[in-house]
């Protein structure tokens, strides 16, 4: 089969993987193996998607922005955080409703509760893996962030006197809590988007709508269970 008759979806690896599985079942567009235990990175999916074969890559949450501008991929999952801190060139036809939780601006408890900004000569510490959200942030507030990029553990960097702030994704708030800090600001409200490379959207118009169209009556039907 040509290149041209494969539809290529990105799907994030953990935790979202989990909460995307039963849209995709319901949708009709389950892979043919079990994606959260296979050491593949590429598996099948549906054949003959209104023309097409479906295959997935199975990557890094961080890399499915980058999978589907570059046209490696023709559709992804990605969170909003992801899309707003890297601003990718690509389209966002659904959100998918879910990974939901907040990009927070966060801190230790005495410091934020006594209204404290913990900046020193305009300039403000923020350990974070979101650069650009942070600083655009702080640069709105009229302070110069001093960005320290951290990969996780987040939390620690208060504790230990390295940063002032943390800006990081918050869902229960159990982690801050179990460390001292509590949540000072909400940067944006997230969820899980479906992604499209936009040359794909044109050239592949037909399959790329059918997928769509499925995954937004599939996220509707869950919606209305819950209600």
């Amino acid at each position: 089969m040509s290149e041209q008759a494969i539809l290529t979806i990105a799907l994030s690896k953990g935790r979202i993987l989990e909460q995307t599985l039963p849209l995709l079942e319901f949708a009709g567009l389950m892979p043919e193996e079990d994606v959260q235990t296979t050491r593949k990175l590429m598996v099948d999916g549906p054949k003959n998607w209104f023309g097409f074969d479906i295959r997935y890559l199975i990557i890094r949450a961080a890399d499915v922005c980058t999978y589907v501008e570059r046209g490696a991929a023709d559709l992804g999952i990605s969170g909003r955080d992801l899309l707003l801190e890297h601003r990718p060139h690509v389209f966002e036809p659904l959100d998918l409703q879910i990974g939901k939780c907040r990009l927070c601006v966060c801190g230790p408890k005495e410091a934020v509760e006594s209204g404290k900004s913990a900046a020193f000569g305009g300039r403000i510490r923020i350990a974070t893996k979101y650069d650009y959200l942070a600083e655009q942030y702080y640069r709105e507030q009229g302070l110069q962030a001093d960005i320290i990029h951290l990969y996780g553990g987040m939390e620690l960097a208060p504790l230990v006197g390295m940063a002032d702030r943390i800006v990081d994704l918050v869902e229960t708030g159990s982690t801050l809590k179990a460390n001292g800090l509590i949540e000072e600001s909400t940067l944006f409200d997230i969820s899980s988007r479906l992604i499209a490379n936009p040359a794909s959207f044109v050239t592949k118009k037909e399959p790329v709508q059918a997928v769509i169209d499925h995954l937004r009556q599939a996220v509707k039907e869950r919606e209305e269970k819950k209600s």
